[in-house]
């Protein structure tokens, strides 16, 4: 019997996507491509050839696979003590089993939640496969939840056990419990630390790992053989900031497929690859390559100190020296703001040898993006003198690839590093679509471009304009089965074909680089009646004028539009906008001869020459306008930068009537 693939004519709905039986493969059967319920499974987009045709494996086959090859190679690495501890692949699995016996002997049920609340380490990993064994739903949760926020994903993915990392978590989790509003709550474990009261079914770590140890093997075997990979083992829940988050429902077709997918079009070398995780494991860019990816190839997963990203990721990149390095663009922003900080510093002497290897440095890199091999002439004595130092500096010596995703990065960011002979590569995807839908690579790049498709899978830009711009559409095994018990939602993101809509407006080169342009919901339609795509122009603004940190495009329904800006500042231990200016933004100011540390002297005192220097970018912009109705007529300056928690950055434009209402059209 053939693969069918379901975007094809003949595809019937009551046909299974593949044989339910193939060698090691075991599929459920199944009607649909989606699914919304915990326990249904869902037809898998198989492919008649190629990569999308591979055969399906579960978690567990996966794990398996790698144990059996490089069962004695190293896995994941963490200090304990200022020393680094190491754990087989062998040791991994050993661990993941005993976790999910203690999981089973602690009442997990069959597709019920293990949420698992704390900072990266290799016991999150241990509770998340472990959970995926016992044949339960890992859930990350975010450690910046709130009680409330907690409760809602311990609820919605009728969690029976829940793992924080410390008291701080296990209070967040008490205060709910107290309540009595987690029915399915049957114990919590406590991963670092001891407790700080005995508390009934709430477990040490080494007091979990030790409680199943009576559960008989073949118990947790039976369970094992008996998942289907066509079947949910793990949620990722989105952020939530308009409304209550929504389960991401993945498979494990969707996880395995994935990871094998990615590593390979990225030339991911087997049992050499060293990355260092930092990033929220309750986001599925960290988890798909800080776990999955790292296990399909056998690599090193090293993990930072929770504080990284208050300073400490710069000795663990030093210490580890990963392979490939993964960063947001507010990551790449910092390192240049504090490499930039250090050369303000620098002698003459210095900031010349600098600025001359930079310039060589971008060519070099923009040649190479190009498909050519040459490099301008001093770049090897370039090389020698800045860039491998840079590189060492930064830890990132046998690095070779450098990744950004998640958000947008800006031009001048990406130009920084491809000056200093580093280029970073972009990469786009979803939590819908398994974290990657496409990808950039050494020999697949263009600077503002979020790369090609990953093989195996599909794009389809749907009602495109005369410019070729549409909303991107996925089609492959990487898309989500459907939101948990949210089929009216699942039914927004997925069409009657199973496309995956994402919102986003895109559009390709002659060459299949894929650039993303906008979301749907962004467009501005003017009182005259004209479309107006904002993010272009607030990215060329941020681009002309470098101490804005945030731009935001109005004028829906209005006559002109505005722009609301704020400036570069530095974030407290909470992650929101504080009133300092960064170094960069202050050295901004001093070159247009004024001294200012603090966002709200330069807009108490409306600094003529910073306003003049903005007014001055905005007209560059304009003057590269298609029409006089995308003009930014109005313009002003807020006193806070937009974050999450004041409810700016998110899914929704419900904050721009907000700031109308405070500010007026600016």
């Amino acid at each position: 019997m053939s693969p069918v693939c379901p975007c094809c004519p003949h595809h019937k709905g009551d046909e299974p996507a593949i044989p339910l039986t193939n060698g090691d493969v075991h599929l459920a059967q199944a009607q649909e491509l989606w699914s919304t319920a915990r326990d249904k499974p869902v037809k898998l987009r198989m492919e008649a050839s190629g990569l999308g045709s591979e055969p399906p494996m579960t978690i567990h086959q996966m794990f398996m696979s790698t144990v059996q090859k490089y069962g004695d190679y190293p896995a994941l690495r963490a200090k304990k003590d200022g020393i680094w501890v190491t754990l087989t692949y062998k040791e991994y699995y050993q661990h993941a089993r005993a976790a999910a016996k203690s999981f089973l002997k602690l009442g997990l049920e069959r597709f019920h939640g293990v949420g698992i609340l704390g900072f990266n380490s290799p016991e999150w990993f241990i509770a998340d496969v472990g959970c995926i064994l016992a044949g339960g739903l890992a859930t990350g949760i975010y450690t910046t939840n709130s009680p409330e926020a907690c409760h809602y994903v311990a609820h919605n993915c009728e969690a029976n056990v829940l793992v924080v990392e410390n008291n701080k978590q296990l209070i967040k989790i008490l205060q709910v419990v107290e309540q009595d509003q987690l029915p399915h709550l049957k114990a919590i474990v406590q991963y670092k630390g001891e407790l700080e009261q005995k508390l009934p079914n709430v477990y040490t770590w080494a007091e979990f790992m030790k409680f199943g140890a009576s559960v008989p093997d073949s118990e947790l075997d039976v369970l094992i053989d008996s998942q289907k990979a066509n079947e949910c083992c793990t949620l990722i829940y989105t952020s939530g900031t308009t409304g209550n988050p929504k389960g991401v429902m993945l498979s494990h077709d969707n996880i395995t497929w994935t990871a094998s997918a990615a590593g390979r079009m990225i030339n991911l070398k087997m049992a050499e690859e060293e990355l260092v995780s930092y990033l929220p494991l309750s986001h599925v860019a960290a988890q798909v390559q800080d776990m999955w990816i790292c296990m399909r190839f056998a690599g090193i997963t090293s993990f930072a100190e929770p504080d990284a990203l208050k300073g400490s990721l710069a000795n663990t990149l030093r210490d580890v020296r990963p392979t490939s390095f993964l960063g947001v663009p507010r990551v790449w922003e910092k390192m240049q703001e504090a490499m930039k900080a250090v050369g303000a510093k620098s002698s003459v002497t210095k900031k010349k040898i600098s600025d001359w290897a930079k310039g060589i440095g971008l060519q070099a890199s923009y040649n190479a993006m190009n498909g050519d091999s040459s490099v301008p002439w001093g770049f090897t004595l370039a090389n020698a003198l800045v860039y491998k130092n840079v590189r060492k500096a930064l830890g990132l010596d046998r690095c070779r690839s450098c990744f950004t995703g998640a958000a947008p990065i800006t031009k001048d960011t990406l130009e920084y590093f491809m000056s200093l002979y580093i280029p970073i590569f972009e990469l786009y995807g979803m939590s819908e679509s398994t974290g990657p839908h496409t990808v950039s690579w050494a020999e697949g790049y263009r600077i503002m471009s979020c790369g090609k498709v990953l093989t195996g899978c599909k794009t389809k830009l749907d009602k495109p304009d005369n410019d070729g711009i549409g909303e991107i559409c996925f089609w492959g095994r990487h898309v989500f089965m459907g939101y948990l018990n949210m089929p009216e939602k699942t039914e927004e993101a997925l069409d009657t074909d199973g496309w995956l809509h994402s919102g986003d407006l895109g559009k390709h080169d002659e060459d299949d680089f894929l650039f993303i342009t906008g979301r749907i919901k962004e467009l501005i339609i003017t009182a005259g009646g004209e479309n107006v795509p904002p993010v272009p122009i607030e990215d060329a603004l941020k681009e002309e004028v470098s101490i804005i940190s945030n731009a935001m495009l109005v004028g829906d329904k209005k006559k002109f539009l505005s722009m609301l800006l704020t400036l570069k500042c530095n974030i407290d231990d909470n992650g929101d906008p504080t009133d300092e200016l960064t170094l960069l933004a202050v050295d901004y100011c001093q070159q247009h001869g004024v001294i200012a540390s603090k966002v709200s002297e330069i807009i108490n005192k409306k600094e003529p020459a910073i306003y003049k220097a903005i007014q001055e970018g905005i007209d560059r912009v304009n003057a590269k306008a298609t029409s006089n109705a995308q003009r930014i007529q109005k313009w002003t300056i807020l006193q806070r930068d937009f974050s999450i928690s004041s409810g700016e950055l998110g899914e929704t434009n419900e904050f721009i009537e907000k700031l109308y209402l405070i500010h007026g059209s600016p």
